[in-house]
């Protein structure tokens, strides 16, 4: 932009780059990042008012960085008749319908996008994860398969499936796919997988001294996962029965994540993880009161999407801190809506997981708990049966 800065198309998608970074944290998102988006947008529309790669970016603007979906459409639209054969068109109205829990709407548009478009991996990828979102697992793994047979041995989509697999408990399965992937931290999402596989598992020791190591060095420019990562390490400790070690990890990851919060204060994925730190440090009130501020930034009513995770924190929390009563209605929630987790991307909670998580142990003797064991297992033995028949 400094060689040209009446580059019009050049600020549509720095603006785009930016609310996209901004949505889903892959830049920390600060309200200077959300600020850059709006001025960005805005001197591609002055630039060039009949640009649609300018209207796009605006529309972005408000669906990522506003959360204002009525006037993203309009921008998407607008667009339209300027971008008639473009698949971004359908998709963005896509990821609007599914923020609005208009699921099969949602469908619709990524069917469209894909006619448009039928080899557009991050396409495809997104339309694999509204299947996992929706607990669509064999109808996923097809999409993600679609994905390899472009892209062969992509390693964001072989994590995908090992998340399926981990969703439906087939822990062999997901190891299979994650043990030879040698990633870092700037690949959170693939080693945050590993840990957490290493947790379900229930043998964590192992992957402690690769979080270690990374830690030992962080990357700045990470900036909140470096403590996510930390409180990985203490729950890893934690399930190691290393109690100690677990604690100063958790105090260390706090002391990381609560400047950051400041700089961020939409980040509800860094509230989640303050919330989760200090429930490792047994302070139920501030987690708790970072869980209320994660549900005024997300409320599911405003985001199908977004909007379970931090129910999702809650149910942990509240199953950690001694609250049977809240963490059953939270579970009760989730398993009933599609949305994701506060640990993978796309992934729901599934009776499995509830089976295998650690963090869910209090909750074992609940005979509420017991009973959605019982259904699950009895839903799978069906499920085998009709497979045969």
């Amino acid at each position: 932009m400094r060689l040209d800065p009446k580059f019009a198309l050049g600020w549509a998608l720095l603006s785009y780059v930016d609310a996209v970074g901004y949505r889903a944290a892959v830049l920390q998102p600060t309200v200077a990042l959300r600020e850059e988006a709006r001025q960005a947008a805005e001197t591609a529309l002055t630039l060039q008012p009949n640009l649609g790669e300018a209207l796009m970016a605006k529309g972005y603007y408000h669906y990522s960085c506003l959360r204002d979906y009525d006037a993203a459409v309009h921008y998407f639209e607008q667009a339209r008749q300027f971008l008639p054969n473009s698949s971004r068109i359908p998709e963005s109205l896509a990821y609007v319908a599914r923020r609005r829990g208009k699921w099969d709407r949602s469908e619709s548009y990524f069917n469209e996008a894909e006619r448009l478009n039928p080899r557009d991996v991050r396409l495809l990828t997104e339309h694999a994860g509204s299947y996992m979102l929706l607990r669509r697992f064999p109808e996923a793994l097809r999409k993600l398969d679609q994905v390899l047979d472009i892209t062969p041995d992509e390693v964001d989509t072989l994590v995908q499936k090992a998340n399926i697999a981990q969703a439906e408990g087939d822990l062999p399965r997901a190891s299979a796919i994650l043990a030879p992937l040698h990633v870092n931290a700037d690949d959170s999402q693939a080693l945050e997988a590993q840990v957490y596989q290493a947790i379900l598992e229930r043998r964590p020791a192992p992957i402690i001294p690769r979080l270690k190591e990374i830690l030992a060095k962080p990357d700045p420019t990470l900036g909140y996962i470096n403590g996510e990562l930390r409180f990985w390490l203490g729950w890893a400790q934690e399930v190691a029965s290393d109690h100690a070690a677990a604690q100063e990890s958790w105090r260390q990851a706090r002391s990381e994540l609560e400047p950051l919060l400041k700089e961020q204060p939409e980040n509800y994925s860094l509230m989640g993880d303050l919330a989760l730190t200090n429930m490792g440090l047994g302070e139920k009130a501030a987690a708790f009161k970072l869980i209320e501020l994660e549900m005024a930034v997300r409320p599911i009513e405003k985001d199908s999407l977004d909007g379970a995770v931090p129910i999702e924190v809650l149910a942990r929390v509240a199953a950690r801190m001694e609250e049977p009563d809240h963490a059953i209605a939270a579970l009760q929630k989730l398993l009933s809506i599609p949305g994701h987790g506060p640990f993978t991307l796309n992934m729901p909670l599934t009776p499995a997981l509830l089976r295998l998580d650690p963090m869910f142990d209090p909750l074992r003797n609940d005979p509420r708990f017991q009973n959605w064991l019982r259904l699950h297992r009895r839903r799978r033995t069906n499920k085998a049966t009709h497979s045969r028949q």
